[in-house]
């Protein structure tokens, strides 16, 4: 059992045709992961990297059985391809595309409540279940099977703790990026409970950062409904208010609200032990392990 991905899942390329989506698409198919198809409006018929490409995400789910797909369409266009990919039925939608206008992402978020698709994303670096299939732009080399998952808002975060881990013999069932801006598809609470359900993974690391309450809610949830171990990780203890740090929903108001000490104090009262740094992170886990 996989949280989100694994050797099974058939997955479709939005954007094949791309610079970004031909060259992430072969990274992915040398990893292992099963791309099947590509859509792209217009350029069906044709054939990259011996990936077939259909006009539509529909036509690659018909004729190539895809359950999945992967976004890397520019951001003026990245509503429609979301639509499209929400539209075809299919299980998991992992958005790389950065720079979606956020009252595009307002609308996608309020037909993706419409349907039973899972979204990850947008502006993210996607997920990865090592071993068996990666969908996005994470390193594949850092990652080692294992009994942790991981779910961030950061992908460079990801990467550091990641590789920690995987230096200390510490692997991972699924890593997850869920992007850092204001409106996405997959929450901390979606992630936790993903993770709840697969029996594999026996800890959780979960790292945020300043800005919104996402880290507040995970941390009531993680209170009342988690029974998996979950260690805790929060960028951006010395941001000032009012500056975006990075992610366009990293920024901390002036009411106080969104900050790294308040997520810190929510966390450590649901029982959840944050680290000081990504080091001390990989060691609370591996002493749990």
């Amino acid at each position: 059992m996989s949280a989100f991905v694994d050797g099974d899942t058939r997955v479709v390329v939005q954007g094949i045709t791309g610079g970004e989506g031909q060259f992430h698409a072969e990274q992915m198919i040398e990893y292992g992961t099963n791309v099947v198809a590509g859509a792209v409006p217009g350029k069906g018929g044709q054939d990259v990297a011996g990936v077939p490409v259909y006009d539509t995400v529909a036509g690659a789910v018909r004729e190539e059985d895809a359950d999945a797909s992967v976004v890397f369409v520019p951001p003026a266009f990245a509503a429609d391809a979301l639509y499209e990919a929400l539209g075809a039925d299919l299980d998991l939608v992992v958005a790389i595309t950065e720079g979606v206008p956020t009252q595009d992402m307002a609308g996608v978020k309020r037909r993706l409540g419409e349907t039973d698709t899972a979204l990850v994303g947008p502006n993210c670096p996607g997920v990865i279940t090592p071993g068996e299939a990666k969908l996005g732009i994470l390193p594949g080399n850092i990652f080692s099977e294992g009994r942790v998952g991981l779910v961030s808002r950061s992908g460079t975060l990801t990467y550091q703790i990641v590789d920690s881990m995987t230096q200390r013999g510490v692997g991972q069932t699924t890593a997850v990026g869920i992007g850092g801006d204001p409106v996405i598809g997959t929450s901390f609470v979606d992630a936790l409970d993903r993770f709840e359900a697969d029996p594999e993974t026996e800890v959780v690391v979960m790292c945020g950062e300043i800005g919104g309450e996402d880290e507040e809610r995970a941390a009531r949830h993680v209170a009342g409904s988690i029974d998996t171990p979950v260690v805790g990780f929060v960028a951006g203890r010395t941001a000032p208010p009012g500056k975006r740090m990075g992610h366009a929903g990293a920024i901390v108001s002036g009411s106080g609200a969104g900050t790294a000490a308040s997520k810190i104090e929510a966390l450590e009262n649901a029982g959840v032990p944050v680290g000081d740094t990504p080091e001390a992170v990989v060691e609370t886990v591996s002493d749990l392990l």
